[in-house]
Formats: C-alpha cells, structure tokens, sequence
C-alpha cells in the first residue's frame, strides 16, 4: 500500500488581489484595525508572487483569529494560544510551505505566552502576525497582557494593577530573528513589513496595533495616529542589538513602528534538522510501513 500524498497542482489562474480572498465576508464590527490587516497580508502575499496552495495561515482564539477563514488559502483555527504550537508541526511536516501564524495579544501574549517564547528560540521558519488591540474582545472588553495600568474594564473597573508586557523586547531577547511593529492605521508601511516578515528566514515578529473600535476607548485610531513614528524616517540599524533595545522600550508621546531588529547568521529549526535534509518534505515521503504494521499502530491507540 502506497502512502505517498501527491502536492496539488498549481492554480490555472494567474495569481492577483483577488486570489487571496476567501468565500467568506469577515464579520469584525466596523472600523475594527484587522480589517485593515486582512487586506495588507493578502496585498503583500500578491506581491510576493506566492500561490495560494502554497500558503497556511494558522490562528488560535479570538476576534483576529477568525482572520485564516477569511483567506484562499489553506488554513487553520486552533485552540486558544497553541497557534504557534500547530504551525511549528506544519513547518515541519511541509517546510515548502509558506507558514503565517495570526491572533491576538490575549491569544499569543497570555493564553499562548508560552509557545511564543519557544518557538522564538527555536528560529523555526514561520511568520507570526498578532493583532493587538490591547483588550480582549471576543469575551466583550477585558483587560489584555497588553493593557495599560490603570485601564478601567468589565473587569477591572477601578483600573488595572497589572504592569503590560512589551513584547518587542520579549521578542528580541526570546531570540526572534525579525522583529517588527506596525499599526493598522499605515497600511502601505505595514505592506512593507509584513513582505519583509514572509521572505526572512526564520521566526519573523510583526506585533501590529489594531484598534478595538468597540471595547477599547483608549488605544484608538486618534490616540495612536500622532504617536507613531516609522523608524524608517530615522537613522535606525537594525542589527544593533542593544539600540534597536532601546527603541523598543519607547512609550507614550512617541511609540516607535517599523523593523527594530533583524539577524540574518543563525539557522532555522528546520535548517538544523537532518531529517528534513533528503527526500522533500515528510508529509509526502513514503512513511516505510506495511499496512499490517500501520493497522496494528492504528490498534495500539484506540
């Protein structure tokens, strides 16, 4: 019995705006910032030239990661911060593939805060795109990893006593190799990063502030518009490690958006491994077994 699984083939149609677009019209409430995002990430995918069959976009839970089900391409919404978690397995069982993890600051920061610190270190070849709205939407406005002290909320409505994580320097010193910030508000700069993110090789970061129009009166387009500053309007080396440290840890009247770091000497995860090296990817090799030795796996774990 042959276990071999044949790629599909290539579309017929030439790749355009449209091929990226899904079925299904998202139903985020107006003005939300991922709107704005869905549509950047299907215009940098166009211009990158990429193939929808050649593309997974996986999500956990939450407003944002509703986004994969919006996209032409193949995709996955998981469990509540394991996002990262199920597109490591992707990247590994298909390294061809193209591989975006989306979500949310809730989903990714707090829920999931584990698996962004591990698949950082592991520089595993994936791009990872939250959403943060500094709130948690989808359960109706409660304070988020990223809220602000003091923010008042359903659920901290005498102000919050939790310090925010920031995760550019999480990501930094986590061992991201690309490591971005962009605001929905700057579509056209945050096309750029976002290019930048999918071609680096290995775990590319874009945190990318998303305004909750609905539950966070706060952070919002007015308040976030004067304060963002491109760090492409300044002098910034991007691979001076302790500088672009600096730029990171930057809040208040002047918050910093653009590339802050990138490193281009160390290996993927899937670089490394020695498995993946012959053959193409695993998810298309033949698996070695007999039908008898599988059906007696199959038996061992029901």
């Amino acid at each position: 019995m042959s276990t071999t699984v044949e790629p599909l083939a290539p579309p017929e149609k030439e790749v355009n705006k449209d091929s990226f677009k899904g079925k299904i019209k998202p139903d985020w409430c107006a003005g939300c910032g991922d709107f704005a995002v869905l549509s950047c990430l299907q215009k940098a995918l166009v211009e990158l030239e990429l193939e929808p069959h050649k593309v997974m976009i996986i999500s956990g839970i939450g407003c944002s990661s509703n986004l994969p089900g919006y996209m032409n391409t193949y995709g996955m919404h998981t469990l509540h911060g394991r996002g990262l978690a199920v597109a490591t397995g992707v990247k590994l069982g298909n390294h061809d593939l193209t591989v975006i993890a989306t979500g949310g600051d809730g989903d990714g920061f707090g829920i999931g805060g584990n698996h962004f610190i591990h698949t950082m270190r592991r520089n595993i070849d994936i791009t990872y795109i939250p959403m943060d709205n500094q709130i948690y939407g989808l359960t109706t406005g409660q304070i988020s990893p990223t809220s602000a002290k003091g923010m008042k909320t359903k659920s901290t409505p005498h102000g919050s006593v939790e310090n925010p994580i920031n995760p550019i320097p999480l990501a930094m010193v986590a061992g991201a190799t690309y490591v971005a910030r962009g605001f929905s508000g700057k579509p056209k700069h945050l096309i750029v990063l976002i290019k930048g993110a999918i071609t680096h090789k290995g775990f590319a970061f874009v945190d990318i502030f998303s305004p909750c129009v609905t539950y966070n009166k706060d952070n919002t387009y007015k308040w976030f518009t004067p304060r963002v500053k491109p760090l492409e309007d300044e002098d910034h080396d991007v691979t001076d490690f302790h500088k672009a440290l600096d730029k990171a840890y930057l809040w208040g009247e002047e918050i910093p958006i653009g590339l802050f770091w990138r490193r281009t000497d160390l290996e993927t995860l899937e670089e490394q491994e020695p498995v993946l090296d012959e053959g193409g990817p695993l998810g298309f090799r033949e698996l070695g077994l007999t039908k008898e030795q599988s059906d007696e796996l199959i038996q061992e774990m029901l």
